[in-house]
């Protein structure tokens, strides 16, 4: 006789900011029944308020501060907004910086945080001994592939580095996040909100450009090495629990591929010519997809795949296809009560290509540009609002609409299966080759310093291990990046030391928009602003994890809709994910749950104000304003 469990997880620890999950369990299946799993933000993010009448510049510094980890993130996606809105990009030098910086700040830094100190506590000795001891007794007889490079015997031993406070894994990714945040203050003057960052360039002070190289490169040298052993062991851990712990599709989140990939550490001298006003730098972005003349090539490629099928390669089209909705969360409609800021593009494409809503409001209502934020905080209802996330849906021309995942498994697939020339793809699988160290500090494994060549090919599911791993080889990514600028902006230094040219001036537009959207640790950040009269008359932005963690609603137009609903990623991974605690039902934990919605890397603190707890609603007399120097 089959008995219904519920498990409530609030909040979600390991993650940034408060997330709930609520899930009903059939103690027989040990699965999810009817669709009944729910997440939930319990975390208001008012920046898009408070930005408005702000002068463009400001937004840049003002997002940064929506986290503590990915403040870079929002800082960058904003740069590139204010680069189109106010008509300026840098010089080829200044685009080498911001890329010097970002590969370390976040995609170093954080994925090796991540990895090793928030999601790996739940596959460590610690854990697998108490709920998973079958799969504990088989990792301590299994021989691992690559110890040569991680210096680990068995897979018990990468499980026990794994350990927190105590594992060795855990302890060296401390000390290596320092090491990548060093090296990225260089360049930013301070992390995680990067000062430096400006429209239009970087104001890194190059009076000791040489000396800032030399030190970039030190660091870079010892996390080359850090990464071969991060990625080393995350392979042979993951080999085996998908082959010897039936894990291969556990947390898997759509059957068929359903992803949005953007552009990500641009080539520095294609970005340097995309143009001088928010028209042509618009017009011009899909062009970071070409192979560069000179210097390093743009890696990450913007890309749209629906239900398995490629509908787009281009930055426009995913820029008009982007809706947001707040039928299942705590906000207003606007729709109805607002007038536009504008129906197209710059280049004149309709917005939502021109589609009108069922009720018969215009689709172009919702997208971002036009969006307003209205907050409208309330007890939570199933059945009705139940997050502070809003729901960010792509609607394509011929009218189908769905929710959408985003991360480093996307990006990674993106350009291994349909760009062939991004300088990370060869015959379709990823392949980054990481270069030899000669000299490597006492407590790497000697075997990390030899060279070698990372080899994945990304599967066509995205499930716990796969973003797992494709967070791993993502830091892959990131050394390339880094050793391809260092290498190209040294000679751009060099070529003129007396006066380099990073920055261009902005300008002051009586109108413009802009959209930035850029490839970070968690996924695509989005940031849209309108500019009136140089200043802030909309900003909108969101978070990967907006997409990721998105409610379920009934926006939703094609056979992969889910009893007439969209149901976001966060959903559908504890979906289909199986309860493997090897315990009775009254000592599950929901590791499994956890596995899998902590391998998206949440990060759901974006502008957290206050919370609503309880079913009593709330009026709001006054939102506090931070200043920017908190």
């Amino acid at each position: 006789m089959s008995s219904i469990k519920k498990m409530v997880i609030d909040p979600i620890t390991r993650v940034a900011g408060h997330l709930g999950l609520t899930a009903d369990v059939n103690t027989n299946t040990r699965q999810v029944t009817n669709y009944q799993a729910y997440t939930y933000v319990t975390m208001f993010r008012g920046f898009e308020v408070f930005l408005r009448g702000r002068q463009p510049p400001d937004a840049v510094h003002i997002t940064s501060r929506s986290c503590g980890v990915c403040g870079a993130a929002h800082a960058n996606a904003s740069v590139r907004a204010n680069d189109m809105a106010l008509g300026a990009v840098p010089y080829p030098l200044g685009q080498v910086l911001r890329n010097l910086a970002y590969a370390m700040t976040d995609m170093i830094y954080d994925h090796s945080i991540i990895l090793n100190v928030l999601e790996g506590p739940d596959f460590s000795a610690q854990v697998m001994q108490q709920y998973y001891s079958s799969c504990w007794q088989t990792a301590q007889q299994t021989k691992a592939e690559y110890s040569d490079i991680h210096g680990f015997s068995t897979i018990a031993d990468i499980m026990t580095a794994l350990n927190p406070f105590s594992g060795w894994l855990w302890i060296h990714a401390v000390k290596a996040q320092i090491l990548a945040r060093e090296a990225g203050v260089l360049i930013y003057g301070r992390h995680s909100h990067p000062p430096m960052l400006i429209p239009g360039g970087i104001g890194t002070d190059l009076s000791v450009g040489e000396s800032l190289f030399t030190q970039y490169m030190y660091r870079l040298t010892t996390l080359t090495a850090w990464t071969k052993v991060v990625i080393a062991a995350w392979m042979d851990l993951a080999n085996f629990l998908i082959n010897n712990c039936d894990y291969e599709y556990q947390g898997l989140t759509y059957s068929k591929p359903t992803y949005i990939s953007s552009y990500g550490f641009e080539s520095p001298e294609l970005y340097s010519n995309l143009g001088d006003t928010y028209e042509d730098i618009y017009s011009n972005y899909d062009s970071l997809a070409q192979k560069a003349s000179e210097g390093p090539q743009t890696v990450f490629r913007a890309t749209i795949v629906r239900n398995g099928e490629l509908l787009s390669k281009s930055f426009i089209d995913l820029n008009v296809g982007q809706l947001e909705f707040v039928n299942s969360s705590y906000y207003h409609n606007w729709a109805k009560i607002t007038s536009p800021f504008t129906e197209t593009d710059p280049i004149g494409n309709k917005l939502a290509w021109g589609l009108t809503a069922s009720d018969g409001i215009p689709l172009y209502m919702y997208h971002p540009w036009n969006k307003t934020t209205i907050p409208n905080p309330q007890g939570p209802n199933f059945m009705d609002k139940y997050s502070w996330d809003a729901e960010p849906r792509l609607v394509w021309k011929d009218g189908t609409m769905w929710a959408y995942e985003t991360g480093p498994w996307p990006r990674l697939h993106a350009v291994a299966h349909y760009h062939p020339n991004s300088p990370i793809v060869k015959n379709g699988k990823i392949s980054i080759t990481l270069p030899t160290i000669s000299e490597i500090p006492a407590w790497l494994p000697s075997g990390s310093a030899a060279e070698w060549t990372v080899e994945w090919e990304p599967p066509d599911y995205s499930t716990t291990l796969s973003r797992i791993l494709g967070r791993a080889v993502d830091m892959a990514a990131a050394i390339f990046t880094a050793w391809d600028n260092l290498e190209y902006g040294l000679q751009l230094f060099m070529k003129n030391q007396t006066s380099p040219k990073t920055s261009r001036s902005w300008k002051q537009p009586s109108f413009s928009v802009g959209v930035g959207q850029y490839e970070v640790p968690r996924g695509t950040s989005r940031h849209w602003i309108v500019n009136k009269d140089y200043s802030i008359a909309n900003y909108q932005y969101q978070a990967p994890t907006t997409a990721n963690v998105s409610p379920r609603d009934n926006n939703c137009n094609g056979p992969w809709c889910i009893n007439g609903q969209a149901i976001g990623p966060f959903e559908m991974s504890v979906i289909n994910t199986k309860i493997m605690e090897e315990v009775p039902p009254d000592q599950w934990v929901g590791y499994d749950f956890l596995r899998a919605i902590r391998s998206f890397d949440p990060c759901l603190v974006c502008a957290a104000h206050f919370e609503i707890k309880g079913k009593v609603n709330r009026s709001i007399e006054h939102i506090i304003t931070p200043v920017c120097n908190s």
